[in-house]
């Protein structure tokens, strides 16, 4: 399997937000999780101070553009470019080029980082945040790249995979 790299979609002004939702919408529909691994608008905490009251807004880091961890294919191209507000990838014509792994560490993004976790295949855990909180499930599969576990828990009489980030969940 070809190995997921970060590329740069431009959009319109003030669409990042809309095409971010677009695309993860679809990733859904077409099935594409482990093809577009995620969809991201790198941000920064700015403290603004007006009028003496002290205000902590995000700031969009590159306005006009997306970043996405994908494996580019006809397919996976063609969902991103096809979506509304995206005026085409970052690279020569029609080609876009990865971002390289230098590139992504000088944004603070990436660096293939594997993280060490107590847990494997097998072991019990449990939720210990979000919707899934306080439910016990074995571990199925830990996906390093994407930093997610996948839980069978028991819904309705049936085992049920669940994904959850690796900090939602501790060994049981």
């Amino acid at each position: 399997m070809e190995e997921a790299k970060w590329y740069v979609a431009h959009t319109y002004s003030g669409y990042e937000n809309k095409v971010k939702v677009d695309i993860e919408k679809t990733i859904v529909n077409r099935n594409l999780q482990e093809q577009i691994l995620e969809v991201s608008i790198p941000v920064e905490e700015v403290v603004e101070i007006k009028n003496g009251v002290k205000k902590v807004t995000e700031h969009k880091l590159f306005p006009c553009y997306v970043l996405l961890h994908m494996i580019m294919n006809e397919e996976t191209w063609y969902v991103v470019r096809n979506t509304r507000g995206v005026t085409g990838f970052v690279g020569p014509g029609s080609k876009p080029v990865p971002l390289s792994d230098e590139e992504m560490l000088n944004m603070g993004i990436g660096g293939n980082k594997n993280i060490v976790v107590d847990y494997e295949p097998g072991d019990e855990v449990v939720a210990i945040s979000g919707a899934w909180r306080d439910t016990v499930g074995t571990i199925k599969s830990i996906n390093q790249q994407k930093q997610t576990v996948t839980i069978m828990v028991d819904m309705f009489g049936r085992e049920t995979p669940v994904e959850l980030g690796f900090t939602e969940v501790k060994k049981k």
